[in-house]
């Protein structure tokens, strides 16, 4: 079975007819940020969603605009120092920002990211501290009843600082019991960030571990920023699957990842959607998908 096709809203042009795009087209998660769309697009998404309650959204918490920096130093919890830096995990901001996202999108988010954690320092353990302590404001969230769980957004996170693992101790901490509120793992997953597919195929990694642990898995980034389509010959295309446009058959190649629940998809008009649900409507089988590695692998 294929990976679910979700809306990842980083790259698309306007937000809220590709929203309405992917619902219409079937999709049942909209990906998001407070930072996206130089801070707007929680309000015009928020719009969107407040008629199609159906929908479960996740967003995130880290990056900010310079207007919500200066708006976080007015509300005392940034300094003009950290506000230059675009990015912050600290439990007072942690909760400022997320409970503006909320009011911004109708005081609903079934996910909040804890957003490229990777960004606060290099050394594993500082990375893991700012995580607990960030953990520790989410669970308060989810106590309250206000968000449905949290999560890890990271880009490259998983591959050398923590893992699900250390996600899952760290959670623990900060429920103060194994009760917590940790739910989802997002990553880049694709032919380019291609080490999470062959992991999973080994019945290894994160995704096979976020999996077993009961966690939602999440790929972002499937087709490399648009990068990767026009770096696919039309053979390595027909090799994943005759007649798939390059864009259409790099989707599939990460649909079909094993332990991938949905895969974020910057689509921004209807025809692309109807494209991407109909690409991976039948996934890869292992064999396949493995050939395909394989072949990306040879130099």
């Amino acid at each position: 079975m294929s990976a679910a096709l979700g809306l990842g809203t980083y790259r698309v042009r306007e937000v809220s007819l590709a929203a309405l795009s992917a619902i219409e087209g079937g999709a049942t998660w909209v990906d998001t940020a407070p930072a996206y769309q130089g801070g707007r697009a929680h309000r015009l998404l928020g719009r969107v969603l407040a008629t199609h309650v159906e929908v479960k959204v996740s967003t995130k918490t880290g990056f900010f605009t310079a207007a919500q920096g200066r708006a976080a130093v007015a509300a005392g919890v940034l300094s003009e120092a950290q506000a230059a830096q675009g990015h912050n995990l600290g439990p007072a901001f942690v909760r400022w920002q997320t409970g503006q996202s909320l009011d911004d999108l109708g005081g609903r988010a079934n996910v909040v990211f804890v957003h490229n954690p990777e960004r606060v320092s290099r050394h594993p353990h500082v990375v893991r501290g700012t995580l607990r302590r960030a953990f520790t404001v989410l669970e308060e969230f989810r106590a309250a009843g206000r968000i449905g769980g949290y999560g890890v957004a990271t880009w490259s996170g998983l591959d050398e600082l923590f893992s699900v693992r250390d996600l899952l101790e760290l959670a623990q901490q900060a429920a103060g019991s194994a009760r917590h509120s940790l739910i989802a793992v997002q990553q880049p997953v694709s032919l380019i960030r291609d080490r999470p597919i062959r992991q999973a195929l080994d019945g290894r990694g994160p995704l096979v571990q976020a999996r077993a642990a009961g966690l939602m898995t999440f790929a972002s980034a499937p087709l490399h920023g648009g990068e990767l389509p026009e770096m696919v010959s039309p053979e390595l295309a027909g090799l994943i699957r005759p007649g798939l446009s390059p864009a259409a058959a790099c989707l599939l190649a990460t649909a079909s990842t094993p332990s991938l629940d949905v895969v974020l998809l910057s689509a921004s008009g209807h025809q692309h959607w109807t494209e991407a649900v109909q690409a991976t409507a039948l996934p890869l089988d292992a064999r396949r998908l493995r050939e395909i590695t394989d072949v990306l692998a040879t130099p």
